[in-house]
């Protein structure tokens, strides 16, 4: 942990939520793990737990692949001098994503707390994710509230100056609703037995009421790292580190 990374803040009371930070992906694309990139000096999973803390949850829960210690030291690391902090290992990383969120879910209700009645989302990867967007996520009021961004692939189509007009032209083609995002966390308990491989949740939400979901733009959560070509555009824009 660096000196650079969020800390949670003593003199704001511990929220009503928990988080869970998918972290688990063996990114089998990329050809190294994400979760070792660096940003800013330090690992991004250390940037995304730092996030994570900022927002005062009442629990973080990490969820790991097994056999990938440098990793888990980490998580250690933060649990060491943050006990909200829990880690959880998937031995089965490979079986998708909804593996892990249902790992995690179980390590919060083992908490039997009933302080948390929502549960913040995160993957690892939106390199660009910051505290301000965490935020606006946790003031929405509805059921779910997501991120809303553009696809890499509508990236390549438009330029630049495009991406960063804020026409409402603009905002009806950021298509992806998509983590992170915020859940009912009753209602997340109700779906933990239905989800299964990667879109599970995603298919679950777009069965809600138009009125029970909420969505904050933010197109900088495009800027995923999923390929080599990825990561070398995110080096090129000097989001992440150089590897030298």
């Amino acid at each position: 942990m660096s000196s650079g990374t969020p800390m949670k803040d003593a003199n704001r009371p511990t929220q009503n939520h928990a988080v869970i930070v998918l972290a688990s992906g063996l990114s089998q694309r990329l050809g190294q793990p994400k979760q070792l990139l660096v940003k800013n000096g330090e690992p991004l999973i250390t940037y995304m737990i730092g996030q994570a803390v900022s927002t005062n949850p009442q629990a973080i829960v990490v969820v790991v692949p097994n056999k990938h210690s440098v990793i888990a030291n980490i998580v250690t690391q933060w649990a060491d001098q943050y006990p909200a902090v829990k880690m959880v290992v998937n031995p089965k990383p490979d079986t998708g994503m909804a593996n892990s969120l249902r790992l995690g879910i179980e390590v919060i209700a083992s908490l039997e707390t009933a302080l948390i009645e929502r549960v913040l989302i995160m993957g690892v990867d939106q390199i660009l994710l910051d505290e301000p967007h965490l935020t606006a996520l946790l003031a929405g009021e509805q059921s779910v509230v997501a991120s809303r961004y553009y696809s890499w692939h509508n990236c390549q189509n438009l330029g630049e100056a495009e991406l960063n007009n804020n026409s409402a032209t603009n905002k009806s083609t950021s298509n992806i609703i998509g983590l992170p995002l915020v859940i009912n966390y009753k209602l997340l308990r109700q779906w933990q037995a239905m989800l299964a491989g990667d879109k599970g949740l995603r298919h679950l939400i777009r069965g809600l009421p138009a009125d029970q979901i909420g969505t904050v733009i933010n197109d900088n959560l495009t800027y995923d790292i999923d390929t080599p070509e990825h990561l070398t555009y995110a080096r090129q824009q000097g989001w992440l580190d150089k590897k030298f």
